[in-house]
């Protein structure tokens, strides 16, 4: 390698370590202000956890989800979900409980001007203690992932680079909990399941780096920790890059073409791969380093003494 190689390496190294600090302050703050947003604004809880009325439908196949939920909502007074069911002319409707009968208007007469051969199928009470179980379960699903993954990088890694992992993977979950709790999208066992998912996507991602890194620091005991990082992440980006775009293009093609039930899944999935890309490059990998990672973390026989 000729001295202007060197030179140029030693430049884009030195680029590298600007961008991975200011990204990294970036998404501190971002994090912050998502903490903020869930605190003032909270959750629009699906029926999965509030509890409420699964009704399926049977109607004549011409008849669209558009043309049902205005009535349904008219009627109802609140927001009705319309799903489609395994075939054509077949409903799911979902809604909180009226517990007054006299107050709960018919389904034949709120859907007659659509049509008179309405067939209601079945129909199913959720409990709000159901529902109420529901929340504690999935918060305890979430904390048994999060002690497992923490045990994991425990053993895997030194201390310092298993924060790292960790805090990215907090992270990712905050900026989707987020934008459910800024946009009121319907948070339910979809988007749940989306979650303990991105999960398991992100800490990939930051246990490829850090394995990178902890290869490195053992093959050149010389580098300060600061280069160590920056080469750990430019010899992974392009594997990072093109993972993370063809998973970005079948979560595009589920949110498209799988339609309202899959729609929270997609995003919360969409939002994951984003961050989950975005924080194993940045914070995953710039925390260590502020902990004071060094070479001598992962060798055997201690560095001599250097006058």
């Amino acid at each position: 390698m000729n001295s202007k190689q060197i030179n140029n390496s030693s430049q884009s190294l030195r680029y590298l370590t600007k961008w991975r600090y200011a990204s990294s302050l970036i998404s501190v703050v971002l994090m912050l202000l998502s903490l903020s947003v869930i605190g003032v604004k909270g959750f629009n809880w699906g029926l999965d956890f509030t509890g409420g009325v699964v009704t399926e439908i049977l109607i004549d196949q011409h008849i669209t989800a558009s043309e049902i939920q205005p009535l349904m909502t008219a009627a109802y007074q609140q927001d009705v979900s319309v799903i489609s069911a395994s075939e054509p002319g077949r409903w799911v409707l979902r809604y909180a409980n009226i517990p007054d009968e006299n107050q709960r208007p018919e389904l034949q007469q709120v859907l007659a001007p659509l049509a008179s051969n309405l067939t209601v199928l079945n129909s199913s009470i959720v409990g709000p203690q159901v529902g109420q179980e529901l929340v504690e379960q999935g918060g305890l699903a979430l904390v048994v992932a999060m002690l497992c993954i923490m045990g994991y990088l425990s053993y895997r890694f030194e201390w310092r680079l298993a924060s790292g992992a960790l805090f990215a993977l907090v992270h990712d979950v905050v900026f989707v909990l987020a934008f459910f709790a800024l946009s009121q999208m319907e948070f339910n066992l979809t988007v749940l399941a989306a979650i303990l998912a991105i999960l398991g996507y992100s800490l990939n991602d930051s246990i490829i780096i850090a394995d990178r890194v902890r290869e490195q620091l053992v093959a050149k005991p010389k580098w300060n920790t600061t280069d160590i990082n920056n080469l750990a992440v430019r010899s992974t980006f392009s594997r990072t890059m093109v993972t993370s775009g063809t998973t970005l293009l079948t979560v595009v093609a589920l949110w498209i073409m799988g339609g309202a039930p899959l729609e929270g899944f997609s995003i919360a999935m969409f939002i994951g791969i984003l961050t989950g890309t975005w924080s194993s490059i940045s914070v995953g990998a710039t925390l260590p380093e502020f902990l004071g990672l060094k070479t001598e973390h992962y060798l055997i026989t201690p560095l001599p003494d250097t006058p």
